[in-house]
């Protein structure tokens, strides 16, 4: 793995990629893996940026249920779809979500090859085509692994593993407001407020 990259580092050099977009994959993948759905994991992927492409190297497994919806209703980022859309990473298949944040198709097959691919041992399939298609295009994929790990590869490569329950943490930490004191002890880091 290399290192530790920021959101819109990943975005920064890709034609078509917002960092909003992305983090509001990412949470939404996150929400995925610590919720599972009915009671049980599940995995999913999410393919993000250079739409076009992507759909070039894919091809449904379903007829799409997204398919006729209009673009308003598709956005990643809106509440109402995003229920709709833990519900279809049941089905098997990726997203494809454009660099706006419109979720272009669901349940599709990523053409996929493992050459010139490397990936720890135990991962599979859905890990390889998240690897195979953002070595191919200008995209960005978000994995959600049955082991409710969210994986995200760039260029052909696993770059960030995410704990849910560390993403979480991050993003509601507290924030405190008014003076305080911090005071170091030991590595652990007290937060007094005066």
């Amino acid at each position: 793995m290399t290192s530790l990259m920021t959101i819109e580092e990943i975005c920064g050099l890709k034609e078509h990629c917002s960092g909003s977009v992305l983090e509001n994959t990412i949470q939404l993948a996150v929400e995925i893996a610590r919720e599972g759905r009915e009671g049980r994991k599940i995995g999913t992927l999410f393919v993000v940026s250079d739409a076009a492409e992507v759909i070039k190297r894919s091809r449904n497994l379903i007829l799409d249920p997204l398919y006729g919806h209009p673009a308003e209703k598709r956005k990643i980022c809106d509440p109402e779809l995003r229920e709709t859309l833990k519900e279809l990473a049941q089905l098997d298949g990726a997203f494809i979500v454009s660099g706006e944040g419109i979720v272009i198709s669901a349940a599709r097959y990523i053409n996929a090859s493992a050459t010139n691919i490397e990936l720890p041992m135990g991962l599979g399939s859905r890990h390889v085509a998240a690897a195979s298609i953002t070595r191919d295009t200008q995209a960005v994929a978000v994995v959600v692994s049955e082991s409710s790990i969210v994986r995200i590869f760039n260029e052909g490569r696993l770059i960030a593993e995410i704990i849910p329950e560390m993403w979480l943490f991050r993003k509601e930490s507290v924030k405190l407001t008014g003076p305080y004191q911090e005071t170091t002890l030991e590595d652990l880091k007290i937060i007094t407020i005066k």
